[in-house]
């Protein structure tokens, strides 16, 4: 008998360029039981995107509707787009003993925080030096003007990194990996989380009881 739990939201949050991506990837790789949150937006789908498997694509007015009805764990607009996370499916996820992994920024993070007190562990992804991020996001070929912006707005979100429950350093990826994965485990086993608890040291003690 398995003792059944809660399931968890894990949140990354991270400037951009600090690995927070390649972290998400390594980590839906290696276990098939988490899954990641799918985004509402308003923008229109590239041509290899799936509704529904991408991101669930919304008419801004379909948007509105869903932020004015509560049906938005967070949601913010960027460049004239809205973007958000479905409350729905996730609160049906945890009730499952099934895990989310969310890729945010540290607003959404405040959000999501907020609206499920209780469900979800922070994880704050930092670059090894402010030198070292710059120089990341100019090998991956963004303008000046770019990596001007991305470097501003970098600092502002370090600026947050206390609000979170962990801090990993990607300094080397595998490294950070790892790390990131010990919390997810570690939040899996916290006994807030062990709904059936209780049930499994009845059986427990119910199978003692026949030997």
């Amino acid at each position: 008998m398995l003792i059944s739990r809660r399931g968890l939201c894990l949140v990354l949050a991270a400037p951009s360029g600090a690995g927070k991506s390649a972290i998400t990837r390594a980590l839906l790789a290696a276990d098939p039981t988490l899954a990641l949150s799918i985004s509402a937006t308003t923008r229109a789908p590239r041509h290899y995107e799936q509704d529904e498997v991408h991101y669930h694509f919304r008419t801004q007015e379909m948007f509105d509707a869903m932020v004015a009805g509560g049906e938005m764990l967070e949601w913010a607009g960027v460049f004239g787009r809205s973007y958000g996370s479905p409350r729905t499916p996730v609160e049906q996820a945890l009730a499952a003993g099934r895990d989310v992994l969310f890729d945010i920024d540290w607003q959404g993070y405040r959000q999501v925080r907020d609206a499920l007190p209780g469900d979800v562990v922070g994880v704050f992804i930092m670059p090894p030096s402010l030198v070292e991020l710059e120089s990341r996001l100019r090998a991956r070929g963004d303008g000046e003007a770019e990596v001007s912006r991305r470097m501003a707005t970098a600092e502002s979100e370090i600026s947050h990194v206390r609000e979170f429950d962990y801090l990993v350093l990607n300094q080397h990826l595998d490294v950070a990996v790892a790390q990131t994965r010990a919390v997810l485990e570690a939040a899996r086993t916290a006994m807030s989380r062990q709904t059936g608890l209780d049930e499994f040291t009845r059986w427990l003690a119910q199978g003692r009881s026949h030997s």
